[in-house]
């Protein structure tokens, strides 16, 4: 996800290279790292420097292309950030080109579609926007019984752009307005008209264009913060035995497998109780964990350890949501749903 903190509270720039210098010390991470590095350097006004960061990836998937898969999680995500990148400071042909080049390539992610729709309706081109947030609406959401969050943005987006150009309701705007939760409605908060009312002298329609706006930078935030969740470590059981094994004091912590599974579900209900948002899980292995004691200094035996582990590996991107969505497996790794496992 794409930092949204001011250029002149942070620095954007020291930022970006502390997160390539990680990324070299964690290349299994590099794609979540440096897109994030990316995101920096836009914001610090390099946006050359930042289309550097995506062709490096976009060069290392297609180098391992040749050995196997492509070697990145997400390729049409680079690209699509690539093009809006590139739009922004004056390479609007070549961002045209990748956008096409995404719609049809159909990605079954959200997340490229969003952002090459939101790339067409800065620029004004309302009806592409439109059309692009439908292609990735149809696509992925036919046929699905619930849409799961990842595409909630597309959604939404379609619903705003829609809003724009006037054009009444349809089904899917319907099913938007279903799943927004904000206590300002959908088509207030998209109403063309909220522009005019920015340079009101009415007090009334100031107030009620600033509560609108809190509305939305409120469930905006909300969307940013995902991705930096509470993080409960998880072990497979091979590992977990493997662990235990190499360092018994660690067996206090761990009595058994099954304990540590139960232990981690309760532990993230005992935390949703209180009202801590954002939850996840990472998975620990072995030589990932005593590479980074090593890094620290300190013994993998020491139970202090694991809590920052668990942190480093969230920072990494590496933390997965809980609870899982609606028919998707558990997250402890039986292979069961996770309502006929651990949500039971």
């Amino acid at each position: 996800m794409r930092p949204d903190t001011p250029a002149e509270n942070v620095d954007h720039t020291a930022e970006a290279a502390r997160l390539e210098r990680t990324a070299g010390r964690y290349p299994e991470d590099a794609e979540a790292l440096l897109l994030q590095a990316a995101a920096h350097l836009e914001l610090a006004g390099d946006r050359p420097a930042a289309t550097t960061l995506y062709d490096r990836l976009l060069s290392s998937s297609s180098t391992s292309a040749s050995d196997g898969p492509e070697s990145l999680e997400s390729p049409h995500l680079v690209r699509a950030l690539k093009a809006s990148n590139l739009w922004e400071y004056g390479h609007e042909a070549e961002a045209r080109a990748i956008i096409e080049g995404i719609r049809a390539a159909a990605p079954r992610d959200p997340a490229p579609w969003v952002i090459v729709a939101e790339s067409l309706e800065s620029h004004d081109e309302l009806e592409a926007a439109q059309e692009t947030f439908t292609e990735g609406v149809t696509l992925l959401l036919t046929d699905a019984a619930e849409p799961p969050h990842s595409a909630h943005p597309l959604l939404f987006g379609r619903h705003r752009v829609r809003r724009m150009l006037g054009a009444a309701h349809d089904d899917w705007d319907v099913l938007a307005d279903t799943l927004h939760s904000s206590p300002v409605s959908l088509d207030e908060l998209h109403d063309p008209k909220r522009v005019w009312s920015l340079g009101s002298d009415n007090p009334a329609e100031l107030a009620a264009e600033i509560s609108r706006l809190r509305a939305e930078l409120g469930a905006y935030r909300e969307e940013l913060s995902r991705p930096f969740p509470v993080a409960v470590l998880h072990w497979p059981a091979g590992e977990l035995a493997e662990l235990v094994a190499a360092y018994p004091f660690l067996a206090v912590e761990y009595p058994s497998h099954e304990e540590h599974l139960a232990t981690i579900e309760a532990s993230l209900r005992e935390l949703a109780a209180s009202g801590t948002p954002n939850l996840g899980i990472v998975t620990g292995t072995v030589p990932s964990y005593e590479a980074f004691a090593a890094s620290e200094l300190a013994s993998p035996g020491e139970s202090e350890l694991l809590p920052q582990y668990a942190t480093t590996l969230a920072a990494r991107g590496r933390a997965v949501a809980w609870p899982p969505e609606r028919g998707a497996e558990c997250w402890c790794g039986s292979g069961r749903g996770y309502g006929g496992c651990h949500g039971a």
